[in-house]
């Protein structure tokens, strides 16, 4: 018998790498193709670094090495499944959520000439349950070491942006009344945590005030100071922009 040619020798292993190989650039040229936002999102306003979220705000592009990779992307995608998931368990509890407008758009606030944005997951219109309507609903995902933060010491301990977020939905969507509803999903085990958030004046304005002065100081070609006095701060260290911000800004 010849010899196999080179096709023939391949090991099943090299064509599985190939598969992994095109779908990961696809997941990523896909993500990156997208428009980037052109406003500050009420999702990211919580961070204590009013410099990163201004660099977002300009259209930054990230340090080469902190480009999203396809993993990441598809946790990212995981999270938005599983409030597809959440979403129909609720409503099928009897609960009259409503994740879209009569227009079937997601529902969401917009200042300041489209500047500062927020959608939300979703309102919460009545139910079973003897509880205060409407109520915003607010779908998170996490790994197990967060996820059992969260149950020890609740959204506002756990986690500054997400607490900062929900008080800002609740302000610019009028549902500062009621408290919102908040869940959050263990990615490893499927539990779900709940907390009712009673509304935050204080943090809602602090927000809203943050992100106005984001704004006006990029119209003033300024930028925000710096969350540290040095860059091997935890926070700068995991930023998206630590090079752009230390090496290449003044």
């Amino acid at each position: 018998m010849g010899e196999k040619s080179p096709e023939q020798q391949k090991s099943p292993s090299d064509e599985i790498n190939k598969i992994s190989d095109v779908i990961n650039k696809s997941i990523v040229k896909n993500y990156y193709k997208k428009e980037q936002r052109k406003y500050i999102g009420a999702s990211s306003l919580g961070d204590e670094c009013a410099r990163k979220i201004q660099y977002r705000f300009m259209g930054q592009d990230p340090d080469h090495d902190k480009s999203f990779g396809a993993q990441t992307l598809r946790i990212f995608e995981f999270g938005h499944s599983i409030e597809s998931m959440k979403s129909k368990w609720i409503i099928d509890a009897g609960f009259d959520l409503k994740t879209e407008d009569k227009n079937g758009n997601q529902f969401g606030f917009s200042v300041l000439d489209g500047k500062i944005k927020g959608h939300v997951d979703g309102i919460i219109y009545g139910g079973p349950i003897d509880l205060k309507y409407p109520l915003l609903w607010e779908c998170k995902s996490a790994n197990d070491r967060k996820f059992k933060e969260f149950v020890r010491s609740g959204l506002r301990k756990t986690n500054p942006v997400y607490a900062a977020q929900v008080a800002l939905y609740q302000a610019y969507m009028e549902l500062h009344e009621n408290p919102a509803l908040f869940t959050v999903m263990n990615k490893n085990t499927c539990e779900v945590y709940y907390e009712l958030v009673p509304f935050n004046q204080t943090l809602a304005q602090q927000t809203s005030d943050k992100a106005v002065a984001i704004i006006k100081a990029t119209e003033a070609s300024e930028m925000m100071p710096k969350v540290a006095s040095n860059k091997d701060y935890f926070g700068c260290k995991y930023c998206d922009f630590t090079k752009t911000c230390w090496e290449v800004a003044l």
